[in-house]
C-alpha cells in the first residue's frame, strides 16, 4: 500500500509536558529506525532528568486542577471522544505504527489502531456504571466505601503492541481522574506522539497526559520509576526490566502493576477439530511475527494426532508470506530491530546446537534484501530442558512437541517460571475444565486464542506479572478506596 504510506511523513518525536511540546536539545536526540527497510525514519527528543520531573510536576498539579472537578459523565465523555478520534485518524496511525514496528498495515489497522478505539470506548462506557460497596451492619453502623485517584501513573511501554498497550493504560487511568506520565518504547515513538495531540484536541485538560521519551537505566524509564511523586507504576515488557522498576519504585512505595514475559504452552488433544487447531495456532504462533506476550510458544500434541498435526502445520506454515509491511500480501514483517533480530537468530542456532530439526523457516526469506525479517519457524525433537522450550524467543519460532495424557502435558505445561497464557484444544468438556483448573496461568483459552472481554481479569501469574488489569481489576490499580463508618 504505498500510496497510504506516501500520506503520512514520519514524525519527530518531541516530549510533550503540561499540553505543549518541548523543543530538544539535539544533542541529546537519537535516531528512529524503520525495522523493515533499516532507514532512519526520524529523531526521538530523549527526555532529560529534569524533563521528566517537570511532566511529572505538571501531572501532580493537573490532579488538583480543573480535572479534580471533572464529573464521571464529563471524564466519560472526554475518553469516548479520544476513542472517536483514533478512528478518524485509523489510516495515519496505521501507518505509523506499521513503520515503527514493521508489522503488516493490515495487522496494524485491525488490531492495533481500532481495538485502541475500542478501549477508549469500552472505558467510557464501564466507568458510568461502577458503584461504591455499602453495608448495614446490624443497624449499629453503616460502612460505605469511597473511592478517589491513585494520583500520576507512570506508564512505561513494550514496542510490539504500542498503541494498543498504551490505550489499555491510559484509558482507564482517565476514567479515575488520575493523571499520566507516559514513556513509550525508545524503538516505537510515533503513534504516541500522537496520541498526545488526539488527547488535547479532545479536551483533555494541559497537565493531565504528558509524554516523555528514552531509555530505561540512567533515562526517563529510571527517572519515573525512582521519582518520589509518581504515586503508581504500570509497566508491560519483559521480566528482566520488571524487576529493575520494581527496585526502583520500591523506596517510595508505589503501587505497581506488572505484564510481563510468557512462555504460554498450547496443548492439543487427539479429540480436537485439527483443522481448527491449525487455522488459530498459525495466528497463535506467527501473528505480530510472534512478536505477542500471549503467542503461544510451546505446542504440545497429544501423540495419536502428532503427525498429521505436523503434517498439515509445517505445509500452512510454509504458504505464509514474510514481506514488505504495506503488501496487502504479506503475513508476516519485520522484527522490532537488529538486537531483536540477532537474538531470534541466535535461538535458532542454539535450537539446532540442542538436537532440534527445523521442519521450515529458520532463517532470513531469501528475497529480502534489506530489513530483519526471519522466516517462521518450526522447531521439533527438543526436551524439555532446552533453552528454546523454557525461554522467552519472543519472534516467529514455535517448539512442538508430543504428549501422551493429561497428567503428563500439564507437568509439562507447569513446568516454567513463567505463567501468562495457555491454550487448550479439546471437544471433551469434563476434560477442558479439568485442565484448565491445573495450568498455573493467568489467562487460558479453551479452543480459542487471544479472545477478548475488556471486563474480564488480563494478566499473569509466577515471573509473568502483579495484578490485574480490565473492568474492576483496572479501577482497583487506578484508584485508592477509603471506607467510612458511620456509628447509628
Amino acid at each position: 500500500m504505498p500510496s497510504l504510506s506516501s500520506k503520512v511523513k514520519s514524525i519527530n518525536c518531541r516530549n510533550f509536558i503540561n499540553g505543549e511540546f518541548i523543543e530538544p536539545n539535539h544533542t541529546n536526540t537519537f535516531e528512529n529506525v524503520n525495522p523493515a527497510t533499516e532507514e532512519v525514519i526520524g529523531w526521538v527528543a530523549e527526555a532529560t532528568k529534569e524533563e521528566v520531573d517537570l511532566a511529572v510536576q505538571s501531572a501532580k498539579k493537573a490532579l488538583k486542577g480543573p480535572w479534580k472537578n471533572f464529573t464521571v459523565k464529563e471524564r466519560s465523555s472526554i475518553i469516548r471522544k479520544i476513542g472517536d478520534l483514533i478512528l478518524e485518524n485509523v489510516e495515519e496511525l496505521a501507518v505509523l505504527e506499521a513503520t515503527d514496528t514493521g508489522k503488516p498495515y493490515s495487522l496494524a489497522l485491525e488490531m492495533d489502531i481500532k481495538r485502541s478505539a475500542h478501549n477508549f470506548h469500552f472505558f467510557a462506557d464501564y466507568v458510568t456504571s461502577l458503584g461504591n460497596e455499602s453495608y448495614n451492619q446490624d443497624n449499629i453502623a453503616l460502612h460505605y466505601s469511597v473511592t478517589r485517584p491513585v494520583g500520576v501513573v507512570g506508564m512505561i511501554n513494550p514496542w510490539n503492541l504500542p498503541l494498543l498497550l498504551l490505550t489499555w493504560k491510559l484509558a482507564p487511568c482517565l476514567a479515575s481522574g488520575s493523571t499520566a506520565v507516559m514513556k513509550p518504547a525508545e524503538l516505537t515513538p510515533m503513534t504516541a506522539t500522537r496520541l498526545v495531540e488526539l488527547c488535547k484536541e479532545a479536551g483533555v485538560p494541559d497537565g493531565v497526559v504528558n509524554l516523555v521519551h528514552g531509555f530505561g537505566s540512567n533515562s526517563a524509564g529510571a527517572f519515573i520509576s525512582e521519582h518520589p511523586d509518581v504515586d503508581a507504576i504500570t509497566f508491560t515488557g519483559e521480566t528482566s526490566t520488571g524487576t529493575v522498576i520494581m527496585k526502583a519504585a520500591a523506596p517510595t512505595l508505589k503501587k505497581v502493576s506488572f505484564e510481563l514475559g510468557g512462555k504460554n504452552p498450547n496443548i492439543i488433544f487427539a479429540d480436537s477439530d485439527i483443522d481448527e487447531v491449525i487455522d488459530t495456532t498459525l495466528k497463535s504462533s506467527f501473528m505480530n511475527q510472534g512478536e505477542v506476550c500471549l503467542c503461544g510458544s510451546r505446542i504440545y500434541v497429544q501423540r495419536p494426532v502428532y503427525d498429521q498435526f505436523i503434517e498439515k502445520f509445517v505445509a500452512r506454515t510454509k504458504q505464509l508470506r514474510v514481506g514488505d509491511p504495506f503488501e496487502d500480501s504479506t503475513d508476516v514483517g519485520a522484527v522490532i530491530g537488529k538486537e531483536h533480530y540477532e537474538k531470534v537468530m541466535k535461538y535458532i542456532q542454539i535450537a539446532k546446537e540442542e538436537g532440534g530439526n527445523i521442519l521450515t523457516g529458520g532463517d532470513r526469506p531469501s528475497h529480502m534484501e534489506k530489513g530483519y525479517f526471519i522466516e517462521p519457524t518450526i522447531v521439533t525433537g527438543l526436551t524439555q530442558q532446552s533453552r528454546c522450550v523454557r525461554e522467552e524467543i519472543f519472534g516467529p519460532v514455535v517448539v512442538v512437541m508430543p504428549f501422551d495424557d493429561e497428567e503428563e502435558v500439564i507437568e509439562y505445561a507447569n513446568d516454567t517460571h513463567y505463567g501468562l497464557g495457555a491454550t487448550i484444544w479439546t471437544n471433551d468438556l469434563r476434560r477442558a475444565h479439568r485442565v484448565a483448573a491445573q495450568i498455573e496461568a493467568g489467562m487460558i483459552w479453551v479452543n480459542t486464542w487471544y479472545l477478548r472481554d475488556l471486563r474480564t481479569p488480563f494478566g499473569g501469574m509466577k515471573h509473568s506479572g502483579i495484578g490485574r488489569e480490565g473492568g474492576t481489576h483496572s479501577f482497583e490499580f487506578y484508584c485508592e478506596v477509603s471506607n467510612v463508618t458511620i456509628k447509628l
